[in-house]
C-alpha cells in the first residue's frame, strides 16, 4: 500500500447539505480556491446534475482549479453522469463519482430494486462513467449496513468495469471505529481486485466518532483516502473533519506513518470562510480551529507553556494558521494597496466593478475602525451587498433609537429591485424593531429558526459583528449573514441576505452519500 493519504474535500457537495448552507456559485468558486491553497488531493465540487446553479458552480470550479482534482457527484443512472462528464470538461483532472444503495433497508424501502438490479444498475453506471471519464469513484450508499457477500460482489464488479476509487461510506453514523476498521479490511481481503483500486472511508459524524471511525479505516482497513470537510460541516452531525484528520496524522506521524499534501497553514484561513460564508459559526471548544483551541486558561498550565510549549501544546498555532495577520492598511491606503491585500489573502474577485466596490466598503470601514484585521477584510468581501446586482433586496439607510423604559424604534430604508422603501416599526430591542420593520413590507411569512451574533476579530469593542440569520420558509431553509461595526445594521444585512436567498428561486436537489 502506498504511505500517501488522499485527502477528498466534500464541503462544496456533502457539507453544503447543511439546512441553510446553501451557496452561491461565486460562494462556491472563492472556497475551492483556498481549497487549493490549502493542497486538497480532490475537491468535490458539487452535484452537477442536480439544478442549473450546481452545474454551473462545478463548471467554474473546473476552469478555476488546476492543481486539485475536481469531482462531481452523480447517481447510478446515464443522466446524472453524463451530466457530471459535462460539468468537467475544462477541468486539468476530473473525477465522476456515482454511487448507488447497497443496504437490504435502502434497496428495499428507497430505491424499491432488487439486490440483482442494483447490481447491474452499478455495473452499467460504471462502465458508461468510464468511457466518459479516467477517473472514477464509486460509492455503495450505506456500505457499513450492507450485506457484505452482496457488497463484495458489486465492489468486484464495478472495479472490473473500471473504478479507480472504492468508497465505503458510513452514511448514518453508525459505525464503531474497531469494527469499521475490520469491516473495510474484510471487504478488501474477499474482493479478489480490490489491488486495483484505492480504498476511501466516509463517515458521518451522528455518534460522535466520524474522525475516530475514518482513521480507524485507514489504520485497520488499510484505506488510503478520507472523506471530509472543512470544520465537519454537513448534515445532520456533520461529516468528518478535514482539520482533525489532518492535525491527527501529522502530530502522530509516529504512529500513522503516512505522507500529506496538505499545507496546513491554510487550515485556519479556509475554516473561517467555510464558516462565514455560510453562517455556521465554530465552537469556541472546536479542536485546531476553535477560538479556544490554544488558549490557556490555567494557572499551573500558562506557567508551563510560558516555561516550554511542548507541557501543554502539542502543536503550534502558526503551524495551523493562527498567526496573527493584522494588516497595515488604513483610510489612507491606496486602491493598489488594498488589491494587493485581496490577492496575498488568496480572494479573486471577477471584476473591477467588484473591487471597486469592495474598496469603497474598505475605506468606510477605515473611517469607523481604527484597527482593521484580515477577517475585517473577509467578511467585507464577503458581505452580497458587494455585488449589488446579484441582489434583490438592499439595505440603504438604518436609524433605530432606544432608551430606559421605552420601547425602541426602528426607521429603515431598503431597496427590493428597483423600488425604494422606508418603514418604521417598534419591538422589544432595536434589533426586533429593524427586523419587524422590514417584515411588515416584504411580508415573507419566513419563520426564523436561529440568530446568532458573534465578533470577527477578539479583543476590542470595535470589532465587527457577524449575524447570521436562519429562514424557514416552504420547506426551503436559508442562511444570511451580514457584518457590521454596529451590531442592528449587521442584523438588518443578515435578515435581508436571508431575505435574497428566499427571493432566488434557483432548485436544490440534495445529493446523498
Amino acid at each position: 500500500m502506498s504511505d500517501k493519504l488522499i485527502i477528498f474535500d466534500t464541503t462544496l457537495r456533502d457539507g453544503e447539505q447543511s439546512p441553510g448552507a446553501s451557496m452561491t456559485r461565486e460562494e462556491k468558486l472563492r472556497i475551492a480556491r483556498q481549497l487549493e491553497r490549502l493542497r486538497v488531493d480532490v475537491i468535490e465540487a458539487g452535484f452537477a446534475a442536480s439544478s442549473h446553479g450546481d452545474f454551473e458552480a462545478v463548471k467554474a470550479i473546473a476552469a478555476a482549479v488546476r492543481e486539485s482534482v475536481i469531482c462531481s457527484l452523480s447517481r447510478a443512472n446515464d443522466r446524472d453522469i453524463a451530466r457530471s462528464a459535462e460539468a468537467l470538461k475544462g477541468a486539468a483532472r476530473a473525477r465522476i463519482h456515482t454511487f448507488i444503495a447497497t443496504s437490504p433497508l435502502h434497496m428495499e424501502k428507497k430505491l424499491r430494486m432488487t439486490p440483482q438490479q442494483v447490481h447491474e444498475q452499478a455495473r452499467q453506471a460504471v462502465r458508461y462513467a468510464r468511457n466518459l471519464c479516467g477517473d472514477i469513484e464509486f460509492s455503495p450508499e450505506d456500505g457499513y449496513r450492507s450485506e457484505p457477500d452482496f457488497l463484495c460482489r458489486v465492489l468486484e464488479t464495478v472495479i472490473d468495469e473500471g473504478a479507480t476509487t472504492i468508497n465505503i461510506p458510513d452514511t448514518v453514523g453508525y459505525a464503531i471505529p474497531e469494527l469499521y476498521g475490520q469491516f473495510i479490511l474484510d471487504l478488501r481481503r474477499r474482493v479478489p481486485n480490490s489491488d486495483k483500486a484505492v480504498w476511501s472511508v466516509h463517515c458521518h459524524n451522528d455518534l460522535g466518532m466520524a474522525v475516530a471511525n475514518s482513521l480507524a479505516g485507514v489504520m485497520i482497513g488499510g484505506a488510503r483516502q478520507i472523506e471530509c470537510t472543512i470544520n465537519g460541516l454537513g448534515e445532520r452531525a456533520g461529516n468528518c473533519s478535514l482539520e482533525e484528520v489532518v492535525m491527527a496524522v501529522r502530530t502522530r506521524r509516529d504512529y500513522f506513518k503516512l505522507e500529506l499534501g496538505i499545507d496546513a497553514t491554510q487550515i485556519v484561513p479556509a475554516s473561517r470562510m467555510v464558516s462565514q460564508t455560510t453562517g455556521f459559526v465554530v465552537q469556541p471548544n472546536k479542536a485546531v480551529v476553535g477560538a479556544n483551541a490554544f488558549a490557556h486558561a490555567s494557572g499551573i498550565h500558562q506557567d508551563g507553556v510560558l516555561k516550554a510549549r511542548d507541557t501543554y501544546e502539542i502543536m503550534r498555532a502558526e503551524d495551523v494558521g493562527w498567526a496573527t495577520n493584522k494588516i497595515v492598511l488604513g483610510k489612507l491606503s491606496g486602491r493598489n494597496a488594498f488589491k494587493q491585500r485581496l490577492q496575498e489573502l488568496g480572494i479573486d474577485l471577477d471584476s473591477e466593478g467588484e473591487i471597486n466596490a469592495a474598496f469603497a466598503r474598505f475605506k468606510d470601514l477605515a473611517d469607523r475602525k481604527s484597527e482593521i484585521f484580515d477577517e475585517d477584510i473577509i467578511a467585507l468581501v464577503s458581505d452580497e451587498s458587494v455585488t449589488p446586482e446579484h441582489e434583490h433586496y438592499r439595505l440603504l439607510s438604518l436609524a433605530q433609537h432606544s432608551e430606559t423604559g421605552e420601547r425602541p424604534q426602528a426607521r429603515v430604508s431598503f431597496a427590493a429591485g428597483a423600488l425604494e422603501h422606508q418603514v418604521e416599526s417598534d419591538g422589544n430591542g432595536p434589533v426586533d424593531a429593524s427586523l419587524k420593520a422590514i417584515e411588515s413590507r416584504v411580508k415573507s411569512g419566513a419563520e426564523m429558526v436561529l440568530y446568532s451574533v458573534s465578533a470577527i476579530t477578539s479583543g476590542s469593542t470595535e470589532s465587527q459583528g457577524e449575524v447570521t440569520v436562519r429562514l424557514q420558509h416552504g420547506g426551503r431553509v436559508v442562511n444570511g449573514v451580514g457584518a457590521d461595526p454596529d451590531i442592528v445594521v449587521a442584523s438588518a444585512k443578515a435578515y435581508l441576505s436571508a431575505l435574497n436567498k428566499l427571493h432566488s428561486k434557483a432548485e436544490r436537489v440534495a445529493a446523498q452519500g
